[in-house]
């Protein structure tokens, strides 16, 4: 959609790329019409219909962005799938899943086969481990979990029916920030596939594929979406892995609703803007939790005292607004206290919607290679678009009653 001319050869910042992926003249146009129109509208389709059998029988449904059947989409998800690969100018596409979870599923299917071994990070996605632990258990595929921080020592555990690294930087819990470039050189020298679960940033602020990770998943259905309405996975990938994910995925059958891919595209269009505003207002309020005596750590990748902050700083190109802190004592009733205390959050799932949201999250039972015990009860907070100075009003409000309800 970009009128550059052909003479102008200076590549688009992140943000305009935002604004002008997938907007091809022929999903917002008609043929023979000069004119067309902002956004791709909604195609809603099954049966595809064919000028005759002749065209019927030269039908292929592995050539991209030619209708063949509504489970192989339509302009209304080629833009959204154009509009996320551009995002990562080193994939060679992107395959859309009805959720974040069938993402991950999609691509470990992908790459993996019975008999062989993956690396998973210890801090990964509680879902993510239930599918290492079941499906994949039960396909064959083992699973052994490492150290977040582990960097290159994980050349230690790699062994020749390891298949894949799964990384998730930072944790969704505890927000440990990987050494991405130093397990990708450890993997890229064994020839080993890497994957990077790469929501909490998005490529927008973690170019995974430009640190030479394989196959970059992101669940849409956090900030790509950004309004908590809609169910959306997206994987994007090299080229030498880009026809495995796509094949695997239509062989599983996975498409995503026309509707929730417009959705998402409208969402994707103010990424930016949002990204750089929620994550402005989590590292306020992060601060300030700092310095109360009510909290004994904050984990947010932004704050020097967070595992990996280094690593963060390197390769990060910004923070998000989804962090976690621990309080000062208390166990499950008085966190419960607090959380029911705040007017301003939400108590529910998911994240990276407009609205803050607050949950308690126990990681001790979803570690297996690393411990995370005698710490105070932890609170995970997404923060919003609402101004800091109210969230923070609340917080110090609900931290009142929470003080009051130790000492009753």
């Amino acid at each position: 959609m970009s009128k550059q001319g052909s003479d102008d050869e200076r590549p688009l910042k992140p943000a305009t790329r935002l604004v002008q992926a997938g907007r091809r003249a022929e999903w917002t146009g008609m043929p023979g019409d000069a004119g067309t129109i902002v956004n791709p509208p909604v195609w809603r389709a099954s049966t595809i219909l064919y000028e005759d059998v002749a065209h019927l029988r030269a039908g292929n449904m592995h050539t991209p962005h030619k209708l063949y059947y509504g489970r192989r989409g339509a302009p209304t998800s080629w833009a959204l799938a154009e509009a996320i690969t551009q995002m990562e100018p080193e994939a060679a596409g992107t395959m859309l899943f009805p959720s974040g979870v069938a993402a991950i599923a999609g691509a470990m299917l992908a790459v993996l086969k019975p008999g062989d071994e993956l690396l998973m990070v210890d801090s990964a996605y509680g879902p993510t481990r239930t599918l290492c632990d079941g499906l994949l258990r039960d396909f064959g595929v083992t699973t052994r979990y490492y150290d977040p921080l582990i960097g290159a020592d994980i050349a230690a555990l790699c062994t020749d029916k390891t298949r894949a690294i799964f990384l998730e930087s930072p944790g969704s819990l505890t927000f440990e920030v990987q050494d991405v470039p130093a397990i990708v050189a450890v993997a890229k020298a064994r020839g080993i596939i890497t994957l990077l679960d790469n929501t909490w940033a998005t490529p927008l602020l973690l170019p995974g594929l430009g640190l030479g990770v394989d196959v970059s998943i992101v669940a849409c259905t956090k900030y790509i979406c950004g309004h908590s309405d809609v169910m959306m996975g997206a994987v994007s990938a090299n080229a030498a892995l880009w026809t495995r994910i796509t094949r695997r995925g239509h062989m599983l059958g996975q498409m995503v609703s026309p509707d929730d891919a417009w959705l998402t595209l409208r969402g994707l269009r103010t990424l930016a803007i949002r990204l750089k505003e929620q994550g402005a207002n989590a590292l306020t309020v992060a601060r300030w939790l700092e310095t109360r005596p009510e909290v004994t750590a904050v984990l947010h990748p932004a704050l020097p005292s967070c595992p990996g902050h280094d690593a963060f700083v390197r390769d990060f190109r910004g923070a998000t607004g989804l962090f976690s802190f621990e309080l000062a004592g208390g166990g499950e009733a008085e966190r419960a206290v607090f959380i029911d205390a705040l007017a301003l959050f939400g108590i529910g799932y998911s994240w990276g919607g407009y609205e803050s949201l607050a949950l308690p999250v126990d990681p001790a039972d979803l570690r297996s290679a690393t411990r995370w015990s005698g710490r105070g009860p932890l609170v995970r907070v997404n923060i919003g678009l609402e101004d800091p100075e109210d969230l923070i009003a609340d917080l110090d409000r609900a931290f009142a009653i929470w003080q009051k309800s130790r000492t009753t």
